[in-house]
């Protein structure tokens, strides 16, 4: 647990709280966990499921020399903030840690969240963190019913129904749902029926502790702006009787669903997916609309849950770099070219790095479909590819994983000294180390950061980090 955003001044007296003891506290802020933080004495309190503003009474869950995490016992007095949740299963459910907190507020805690790590961790000053942006539909805010994606593990309840939900927050105990808010809304109708269709194929379900059984997860994915469904059974081996003639009926029975797939995983895994997909009926794709270009989609393809608000931080994007058309950009860890291919459109010349060999050839697929004939996809690790590129970039676009970038990608990207780099991030922790390493020495400068809400009810939060050279060359374009 990060506890950097909560320091504790420093004491060798012992702690004489207990485990298991009752305490009350006054929430006073959120963590980067989603968890409500209060203090207690020297302590600084951990609780799920709290508000600031909160008045509770904790019990003490485990107990650290200056922290604790606990477990809400009685909410005394309620925090302004705190709302009913949408959900009947949000107490229970791990999926979302924020139902109870009402928007605004989480909003504002996103916000915090981005500016406190910059502070603590950057190191930065004088910051410029923008307004946080929401996906809108007809300019109205989405925060339910938002994802394009859901993928849930299965089960079998001691009545021998067939389940499917999410795991309670620290388990894997699952919570059976019928239907999801946070999901788009088109989906649930399938969540429900499909479990029922297995109850009644007599497929097996699978038993991580055996390695026994067959289906492992239900993945569902909708085109937010086409309306097509993709689902998709995750699977041991892939024996499941009946299962062709089952796959016409999902097509026949819902007429936006525009493919069945089967996916294996064989593996003692906690990972999802598997290498291997196979196209049952209909077929393996589903085509979206994302910032006025189509893109075919497959069911392990990779792509941001939340298309509004995805596209509202592209805008924010393309606003802020004012492209003239003379550009050369690097797209690197460009996945599918979600975010390459709209800046393509701009730029005379873009490349996209990315280590999945599938998602390359998705992008390039996409990239043909759409016409566009200036952009280069590239296989391979943006840490080799990076230094071996054969144009000098105006712009790099960094959008790593949660873990961020290795230090040789900032090291290389301070080598061939892009004038203006884009850097997108789903973790404000690696996102203030990395901006640190690049702002160090005075090569770059931090111009502002625009955090956006791809996942609301939960703690995450997206940013997009713009810096500019301070060296070199004075103009933000190549000459000529």
């Amino acid at each position: 647990m990060n506890q950097s955003k909560f320091p504790i001044p420093k004491s060798k007296s012992v702690n004489p709280c207990q485990q298991g003891q009752l305490i009350e506290i006054e929430i006073t802020d959120l963590a980067d966990t989603g968890d409500g933080v209060g203090r207690f004495g020297q302590l600084v309190v951990f609780v799920a499921d709290t508000v600031p503003g909160d008045r509770v009474l904790v019990r003490l869950m485990q107990v650290k020399s200056t922290y604790a995490t606990g477990k809400l016992d009685t909410l005394l007095e309620a925090s302004e903030h705190r709302i009913r949740p949408n959900c009947i299963v949000a107490d229970k459910c791990g999926g979302c840690q924020w139902q109870h907190v009402d928007y605004d507020y989480q909003l504002t805690a996103k916000q915090n969240q981005v500016i406190q790590a910059l502070e603590r961790i950057g190191g930065f000053s004088d910051l410029r963190v923008d307004e946080i942006l929401a996906g809108k539909i007809d300019n109205f805010p989405q925060f339910l019913g938002y994802r394009n994606k859901a993928t849930y593990p299965l089960g079998i309840s001691v009545t021998g129904q067939v389940q499917a939900g999410y795991y309670q927050k620290s388990t894997h105990k699952l919570v059976n749902l019928n239907q999801c808010p946070v999901q788009d809304p088109r989906l649930n109708p399938l969540l429900k029926d499909v479990k029922e269709d297995i109850h009644w194929r007599d497929w097996p379900v699978y038993d991580e502790k055996q390695h026994t059984g067959e289906l492992r997860h239900l993945s569902l994915r909708i085109g937010r702006r086409t309306g097509e469904m993709l689902l998709t059974l995750i699977v041991r081996t892939g024996d499941l009787p009946g299962l062709e003639a089952q796959a016409s009926d999902w097509l026949k029975r819902y007429p936006e669903l525009t493919g069945v797939c089967l996916n294996i995983n064989s593996a003692k895994t906690n990972v999802i997916f598997g290498a291997e997909t196979r196209c049952i009926a209909g077929r393996a794709y589903l085509r979206e609309e994302f910032a006025g270009l189509e893109f075919q989609l497959r069911a392990d393809t990779f792509f941001q849950v939340n298309t509004e608000a995805a596209e509202g931080l592209l805008q924010a994007i393309v606003a802020e770099l004012n492209l003239q058309g003379n550009e050369v950009l690097v797209d690197a860890y460009c996945g599918i070219g979600t975010f390459t291919l709209p800046l393509a459109k701009q730029v005379q010349k873009a490349v996209g790095l990315e280590v999945q060999a599938e998602a390359i050839a998705q992008a390039d697929l996409n990239a043909e479909l759409n016409g566009l004939k200036n952009v280069t996809f590239k296989v391979g690790t943006v840490e080799k590819l990076l230094p071996q590129l054969d144009v000098v970039p105006d712009i790099v676009l960094l959008d790593p994983p949660r873990k961020g970038c290795d230090r040789s990608v900032l090291e290389t990207i301070k080598q061939i000294k892009p004038s203006r780099i884009v850097y997108i991030s789903c973790k404000p922790a690696t996102l203030a180390r990395d901006l640190k390493i690049l702002c160090e020495n005075g090569d770059y400068k931090l111009v502002r950061v625009q955090p956006a809400d791809f996942f609301p009810q939960t703690s995450h939060v997206e940013c997009a980090a713009f810096l500019a050279r301070q060296t070199g060359i004075p103009t933000l374009y190549r000459l000529g």
